[in-house]
């Protein structure tokens, strides 16, 4: 019989303090970029409103706070550290003690809301061939450089896919890099990174594995700034 997990306990913040306050600041940011009109230049080639698209990165990074559990799988061993390491980064673990497996659960910030505008902006730009196969190439990228750690899950260089995914979007459309590039490394980071390595979870101990959570969520997030980012200058330097 499975341990009961009060709802509670799969709620947090999937990185610590410090680097969430990063990250609220890059979304402050955008604010100045509305000052010096870049944030229209964004909204006018994602085809997304300003209002909207302040919105979604605000509740992408509260949303990161909301786990939905989806399945309860067996481990190996529990560890219940509170905090992780990797490559600089400071992870968030939630302490959960007499549980006899690991959860499986979707991440709202990190996940559903990136697959939302995603699927919108597909549909919208009709981006269908050049959205496949940059989300393939960052989906192997990613899938290559994904470490499983021992009582936390999948990690993931935090800078290394937004870079790749500017790349490759570039490579293969300069005038759609930008929602190009917010959805291929959104759903090429949550395959290669998440799914293409849920096998191996079970092994790892860890309480909570979730998807576009702690170890992603940092590297989805920046995905989507960057995008914005680079249709902003574009359009500015193009103008």
């Amino acid at each position: 019989m499975n341990a009961y997990i009060p709802p509670s306990a799969v709620q947090y913040f999937p990185v610590s303090l410090p680097f969430l306050l990063v990250l609220a600041a890059l979304l402050a940011l955008m604010g100045v970029l509305v000052g010096l009109r870049l944030l229209r230049y964004a909204s006018e080639s994602m085809q997304v409103s300003e209002p909207a698209l302040i919105m979604i990165l605000g509740l992408s990074l509260l949303g990161s706070y909301i786990n939905i559990p989806v399945a309860h799988l067996p481990a190996h061993r529990i560890f219940t550290s509170d905090e992780i390491r990797f490559f600089g980064i400071t992870y968030v673990i939630p302490m959960i003690r007499q549980t006899r497996g690991t959860i499986i659960a979707v991440n709202v910030g990190g996940a559903v809301i990136p697959v939302v505008l995603s699927l919108y902006l597909l549909v919208k730009h009709r981006l269908y061939a050049l959205a496949a196969i940059a989300t393939t190439c960052v989906a192997i990228v990613t899938f290559w450089l994904a470490h499983p750690v021992p009582g936390f899950g999948i990690a993931l260089p935090i800078f290394v896919p937004a870079s790749v995914t500017a790349i490759i979007a570039l490579a293969l459309s300069r005038r759609r890099a930008a929602p190009l590039a917010y959805i291929s490394g959104s759903c090429g980071v949550l395959i290669g990174a998440d799914l293409m390595n849920l096998r191996a979870v079970p092994a790892l101990g860890a309480p909570i594995a979730s998807i576009g959570g702690a170890g992603t969520f940092d590297g989805i997030y920046l995905t989507g700034l960057l995008a914005l980012l680079y249709a902003g200058l574009s359009r500015y330097i193009s103008r």
